[in-house]
């Protein structure tokens, strides 16, 4: 394997897609500042965000960045998306960091590249998510998915063993590399902005829910649940949901939509408690609530049982149901004004994108110490 000096490795990273900016293209950019002037190859690239947050890294997209209206429906080109992985040449590179969620890791390396996957995901719509998927798609769609994925999940389980490390961004997404790729996987948690954000004196009389409007996070729960008590709910997001959910919501449940940052980070600081009914890998929401010392009222699976602490950070719920949620409000309105902003806020601050960046570069020097 490689013995060239690690100040001067030649670096790439393998990224699915950068045509929205969210914790998987954070955790990129946090990456590429550890190797700086490193490439970065996608499948498809939106130009203003290669500007403004990867000035300085030569991007280059595989040939579906060149299929008509890539850049728009992208994701109807997922098939050919192994191919376009396998035809990249990246013989002239020493490391090769794949970030995976979509097809990234698929690379054809030489002997002498090391290849590390920070994965974040392996593909919800192939693996345990499938089903869901295809139950909520169109008679034409779920046609099509049958033999597509099939094709795809041989793919994505072959293409595994072609990578030299996995990291992992926590427990939950290690236990499912494990089980769909029979790797191991070392935890880094992905970085979150701790420092955007300050911890806010008081609250108003409302909760808030943050992220992307679509079915696997449970938006429409939320919205139900706080339909039948009546209290007052925020929805910043924007989604496939947004619409239906609009008709769903009564008078006290606010659906906002898209919202710039500035905004988030004022509803964060005057919000009781962040709502969070999904299962997610990690979930950064979580941490960029408990970054402003508000608690967060969280479903006990996936990741944010690794970042929300029962009782000191905020209140965790069995049944992901409309009857758990309004359970779960109506327990943490029994105990909201003994939480500690401060604690909370320290809590966040163990996640932040220093302590990444530190945990990351380490990992990579003892690897290539080893091999």
């Amino acid at each position: 394997m490689m013995r060239r000096n690690p100040a001067g490795l030649r670096v790439a990273l393998i990224h699915y897609w950068l045509v929205n900016w969210r914790g998987g293209e954070r955790v990129l950019r946090a990456i590429a500042d550890l190797f700086p002037g490193c490439d970065i190859y996608t499948h498809v690239f939106d130009p203003e965000i290669i500007a403004e947050h990867f000035p300085h890294n030569a991007v280059r997209g595989t040939f579906i960045s060149r299929l008509p209206m890539a850049r728009r429906y992208y994701q109807q080109y997922l098939p050919l998306m192994p191919m376009a992985l396998e035809q990249l040449d990246l013989s002239q590179y020493d490391l090769v960091i794949s970030s995976e969620s979509g097809p990234a890791k698929g690379v054809v390396l030489g002997p002498e590249t090391l290849h590390v996957c920070y994965c974040h995901t392996p593909m919800r719509y192939v693996w345990d998510m499938y089903h869901e998927y295809r139950s909520q798609s169109g008679a034409l769609t779920r046609f099509l998915m049958t033999p597509v994925m099939h094709r795809l999940r041989q793919w994505d389980q072959s293409s595994a063993q072609r990578v030299d490390h996995y990291v992992a961004n926590s427990r939950f997404v290690a236990q499912r590399i494990k089980k769909y790729y029979r790797r191991e996987a070392t935890v880094i948690h992905p970085p979150v902005e701790v420092a955007d954000f300050t911890v806010a004196a008081g609250s108003e009389n409302f909760y808030l829910s943050v992220g992307q409007l679509v079915a696997y996070k449970r938006t429409e729960l939320l919205v139900r649940a706080f339909n039948a008590n009546g209290k007052r709910l925020v929805i910043i997001g924007e989604g496939e949901c947004l619409s239906r959910l609009r008709k769903l919501a009564h008078s006290n449940v606010e659906l906002m939509g898209w919202q710039p940052n500035a905004i988030i980070r004022d509803f964060y600081a005057r919000c009781r408690a962040v709502m969070f009914p999904g299962v997610e890998d990690f979930g950064i929401v979580p941490l960029e609530a408990m970054a402003t010392g508000k608690p967060v009222i969280a479903y006990a699976k996936g990741g944010a049982l690794e970042t929300v602490i029962d009782g000191l950070t905020g209140s965790l719920f069995e049944s992901q149901s409309v009857d758990g949620i309004v359970a779960a409000v109506d327990r943490f309105e029994t105990m909201w004004e003994c939480f500690d902003s401060g604690l909370i806020r320290a809590q966040a601050e163990r996640f932040s994108t220093d302590r990444f960046k530190s945990e990351f570069r380490a990992h990579i020097d003892d690897l290539l110490r080893l091999d």
